[in-house]
């Protein structure tokens, strides 16, 4: 029943995945960027130093209970948690084989223009939060929706945003974190993948109870931690490819103007695929756009939404530019170099054993082994897809409040749990298609909440000779 499901699915998914992916979601990504970057005098340049030192100056692994919402630090580390998942690995390596290794440079650029849309959107989350009856805090895009807005047009904008979210994380996109880690632990460690999401509900069921407390303390502890034991066992890969690493850097840059020399077809249809993939897998790894980490952001006790923008920021850095680039450099260093089984593209009997799941994996075995690398992607994957899961539930929640109320919570953490389980049963095509079409959707309010509200944005950003 389900393979009939996936079969009837898939071919309408990818086909309006095609449109919205090829010719409204780059242009919404790049010109939001765009608008806020040159709005904003450039703050993801001008600010930058200020936002590491407001995350790094003070860092703490423990960042307390709060008397409601979250500490700044532990803000970031929830939106880094949904930032930094299986976009990271599974999605970078997807787009490296459907775009070419030129993908990458297009994620930059979008991750480059996002770091500003991502401090509108930090900055308005915290500009328009509201807090309920018992002092819990909600915000997020429906909230500076219905601000830039007023009346139906509004709430229908919101109401379609709150849908899709639900749909794209809380659901749909669980579903893809938990189908990631299912196939990399049966592929290391030979465990079936419905077992792994049997464990998977139940740690998950563990946290969603405690609430954003329970969240933001796990995430502050787990996001430090596993960036550092990738990062490493990144590096160390480099290191031992280090000969290789100025020609994956030339193809990271030949491929984005030449990808037809890599993924075949004329130019115009190559071009069109690096890009919008570029487009496509960046915005699932850093979610500049989206309107799902001003979720995260909108907890944050701070005064001032700068600081929180400013921190916001780096969020996006540390995932396109630190984790998401030092993967694309261990699969192109160790596949697409001139020893490499990719070396001259993803053709031909290659495409039979190499895929988006196993990329990663077979990019890091060439170093540590076939079984140790394997086992390192494995649970590397694991801590960066579970904590994203636990940050998209709190993200599809509030929206469920901001619809159905309190009493909504709870049938949709339910349902989520049956998502995440069933997510380690199905195919990882569809799923991915399906989460790329709800996340696609996304971005289209968000993006006009965000051109509309202009001038509050800019009134909050510091530094002279910016436009009040």
């Amino acid at each position: 029943m389900l393979a009939s499901l996936e079969a009837t699915l898939y071919p309408i998914v990818s086909k309006i995945n095609v449109y919205l992916s090829s010719y409204i979601l780059v242009f919404l990504l790049i010109g939001v960027g765009l608008w806020y970057t040159i709005r904003t005098r450039f703050v993801q340049v001008r600010c930058f130093g200020e936002g590491m030192k407001k995350v790094f100056g003070n860092l703490s692994l423990h960042g307390g209970r709060q008397e409601s919402g979250m500490s700044s630090f532990q803000a970031l580390a929830t939106a880094i948690a949904a930032q930094v998942g299986t976009g990271n690995i599974v999605g970078a390596s997807g787009a490296i084989l459907t775009g070419g290794p030129g993908a990458i440079f297009w994620m930059w650029v979008i991750a480059f223009f996002g770091m500003a849309t991502i401090y509108a959107e930090a900055t308005l989350a915290i500009k328009t939060r509201v807090r309920d009856e018992e002092g819990n805090i909600h915000g997020g895009p429906v909230y500076y929706i219905t601000t830039a807005f007023q009346g139906a047009f509004g709430k229908f904008l919101a109401g379609f945003f709150a849908i899709a979210i639900i749909l794209a994380l809380g659901f749909m996109g669980c579903m893809v974190q938990s189908n990631s880690i299912g196939s990399t632990f049966q592929t290391a460690f030979g465990i079936p993948s419905w077992i792994v999401g049997v464990v998977l509900v139940i740690i998950c069921a563990i946290i969603f109870l405690g609430g954003v407390q329970r969240l933001a303390s796990v995430t502050e502890k787990l996001v430090p931690v596993m960036a550092v034991i990738f990062l490493v066992g990144g590096l160390a890969v480099l290191i031992a490819r280090i000969q290789y690493l100025p020609a994956t850097f030339g193809m990271i840059f030949r491929y984005a103007f030449e990808p037809q020399a890599i993924i075949g077809g004329s130019f115009g249809y190559a071009i069109k695929t690096a890009i919008s993939q570029g487009a496509k897998r960046g915005l699932f790894s850093n979610e500049a756009g989206m309107g799902s980490t001003p979720h995260a952001h909108a907890q944050a006790n701070v005064s001032d939404p700068h600081d929180q923008g400013v921190v916001a920021m780096i969020g996006v850095f540390m995932d396109t530019f630190v984790v998401l680039t030092l993967n694309a450099l261990v699969v192109i260093s160790t596949l697409y170099t001139v020893d490499g089984p990719l070396a001259n593209g993803y053709v031909g009997d290659v495409t039979n054993v190499l895929s988006n799941t196993n990329l990663a994996q077979t990019a890091f075995g060439t170093v540590f082994g076939t079984e140790l690398g394997a086992m390192f992607v494995a649970i590397c994957l694991f801590f960066f897809a579970f904590s994203t899961v636990l940050s998209w539930n709190l993200f599809g929640k509030i929206n469920v409040i901001y619809l159905f109320g309190k009493k909504g919570a709870a049938v949709y953490s339910v349902i989520a749990l049956v998502f995440i389980f069933l997510g380690t049963l199905m195919s990882n095509t569809l799923v991915w298609e399906l989460t790329d079409m709800f996340n696609n959707l996304m971005v289209i309010p968000n993006a006009i909440a965000l051109f509309a509200l202009t001038g509050m944005v800019v009134q909050s950003t510091h530094g002279v000779g910016v436009k009040k």
